[in-house]
């Protein structure tokens, strides 16, 4: 199947820092034109709310916001609006991250960091139906390919019984692990130490019979623990 160019006419823009929301303002209207409709929003609430009132062909979104994961927005998306095409722009380049985005269903994944001239390059390739790739998620997506066959085949098959035994605790970090955040950031979250995250994570690890927070993530989703 052809790629389908992305008409830039319609876009929303998903982000709370204030300097990074009209950053992204200014390279979007450089590229689509002053007659386009380029609407922003600060949270997952307003995303929600622009998205229910208005048809959009494109969403750029923030990975991390105020009320929640711009994957989990990405992932709605795919199921209610799956007419908007959706670009991951943050600061965030964790393999987790990339993966739960991917599979969210993301057709592109920028970093904040890259010039202005990098990521209007790279939002332009969306009008001849390219997916913007920044290089370093690029190679880290390529390492993700490379591991797989290792990970669909791991040496201690998964337990079931005990996957489905989660604590809800349990179930609460391996959430945040899928979204990308640190044991340290999930220790602020929830408000627990770090060593007792890392506990958590072990016995997660233990009960889904695999040794990375990668796999855990692969794992949880093939099982539905992530749905």
């Amino acid at each position: 199947m052809e790629p389908q160019p992305i008409d830039l006419s319609t876009v929303l823009i998903v982000e709370d820092e204030a300097a990074a929301r009209t950053r992204m303002l200014g390279l979007m209207r450089a590229l689509a034109g002053p007659q386009a409709r380029i609407d922003t929003a600060a949270d997952l609430a307003q995303a929600h709310a622009r998205l229910q009132q208005d048809r959009y062909a494109l969403a750029l979104v923030d990975v991390q916001l105020p009320d929640g994961s711009g994957i989990e927005l990405i992932a709605w998306m795919s199921a209610q609006r799956p007419q908007t095409a959706a670009v991951i722009v943050s600061a965030y380049a964790e393999e987790e991250t990339i993966l739960a985005a991917v599979q969210a269903g993301a057709i592109g994944y920028l970093l904040k960091d890259r010039d202005d001239d990098e990521l209007r390059l790279c939002l332009h390739s969306l009008q001849r139906g390219g997916a913007p790739i920044d290089p370093l998620i690029a190679r880290r997506i390529l390492a993700l390919v490379q591991q797989a066959p290792a990970r669909a085949a791991p040496p201690v098959p998964p337990q079931p019984e005990l996957a489905a035994h989660l604590s809800e605790r349990e179930r609460e970090i391996l959430r945040l692990v899928a979204q990308g955040f640190s044991n340290r950031e999930i220790a602020q979250l929830v408000a627990l130490s770090k060593l007792t995250i890392e506990c958590h994570t072990k016995n997660i690890y233990r009960k889904l019979a695999v040794g990375s927070r990668t796999a855990a993530v692969f794992e949880a989703r093939a099982l539905g623990l992530l749905n």
